[in-house]
């Protein structure tokens, strides 16, 4: 059994560990509810610009995009977000075993065709492992997302896939659902398939709850309104799912040190037991070799 000493010691250091753990969570807190506020404040300028492009893509008018072009897959760009520290739980290993996941799907086109945008320090350390080319490094994108910053990586994706560099583009990251849910989401970015995204941007109910007519008149054209909307809604998809990794990363820290917090509490409550129990029985010892030596 450890001595009076080093239980005490060890209670001490479970109070410590149990301070940092509760004051990071606070930390984490107060990182959450503005990364909220920032999502709060951007989700109304998306659903307005999903509305308008949800309302001409129901139209019957043809056009051509660059974003749209559908063919064999040779070379791969993947955008994959973690964060720059840990202590988030199961955050980041769960974003590096998806991106395995990836690369081995694509393994055929062997790793020099594999293009990785590591967005955060984490994945950027994953990738090196991996052993696949890196395009540069966006650490900065994971303190405090910028939209500049994130027209900027969403402008070079597709300009790659334009200009025939890549013949697909997937995301993989966090979506924030609730604060103790965080689904790990993989999905394409290029080409766009305008047929799901139309389905997924409306319930089917908007136009009829605010009496929309799709029958516009528009100048120059359709096809014109809608090749400038796209690269617009390519630029807010990119920023969407940089706040959705922020915000997720934050909520993930947030329940490790809750979970860290409460078992510190255990442990501190077990050591304490546990010194009351070997105090009592010194007292005991003691008393009974008192009582023998006043019987000699």
């Amino acid at each position: 059994m450890a001595s009076l000493k080093e239980v005490k010691n060890r209670i001490n250091s479970v109070k410590s560990t149990r301070q940092i753990t509760s004051a990071m969570k606070m930390v984490a807190s107060a990182k959450l509810h503005k990364a909220q506020g920032r999502i709060a404040s951007m989700l109304p300028y998306q659903r307005k610009l999903n509305e308008i492009l949800t309302n001409f893509l129901r139209t019957e008018a043809s056009f051509d995009s660059a974003y749209t072009a559908q063919r064999e897959v040779s070379r791969v760009a993947i955008v994959a977000c973690s964060s720059n520290t840990s202590l988030c739980g199961a955050y980041n290993s769960n974003v590096v075993r998806l991106l395995e996941k990836a690369v081995e799907s694509y393994q055929s086109l062997g790793k020099e065709n594999i293009l990785i945008y590591p967005v955060g320090k984490k994945i950027e350390e994953a990738v090196a492992k991996l052993g696949c080319v890196k395009q540069g490094s966006y650490q900065k994108l994971v303190d405090v997302p910028a939209y500049t910053d994130a027209y900027q990586l969403a402008a070079e994706l597709m300009a790659s896939f334009a200009e025939n560099k890549v013949d697909r583009v997937e995301l993989i990251y966090h979506h924030f659902k609730s604060m103790g849910s965080q689904i790990l989401v993989r999905e394409n970015y290029l080409p766009i398939d305008l047929s799901k995204m139309a389905d997924a941007m409306s319930d089917g109910t908007a136009d009829q709850a605010r009496g929309f007519n799709n029958d516009y008149i528009v100048e120059p054209s359709v096809g014109k309104v809608i090749s400038e909307l796209l690269p617009m809604v390519l630029c807010q998809k990119i920023y969407t799912m940089l706040l959705d990794s922020v915000t997720s990363e934050h909520a993930a820290r947030m329940m490790a040190m809750q979970t860290a917090t409460d078992n510190a509490d255990d442990l501190i409550q077990e050591l304490t037991i546990q010194y009351n129990k070997t105090r009592q029985q010194s007292i005991t010892n003691e008393l009974l070799d008192i009582i023998g030596g006043s019987m000699k």
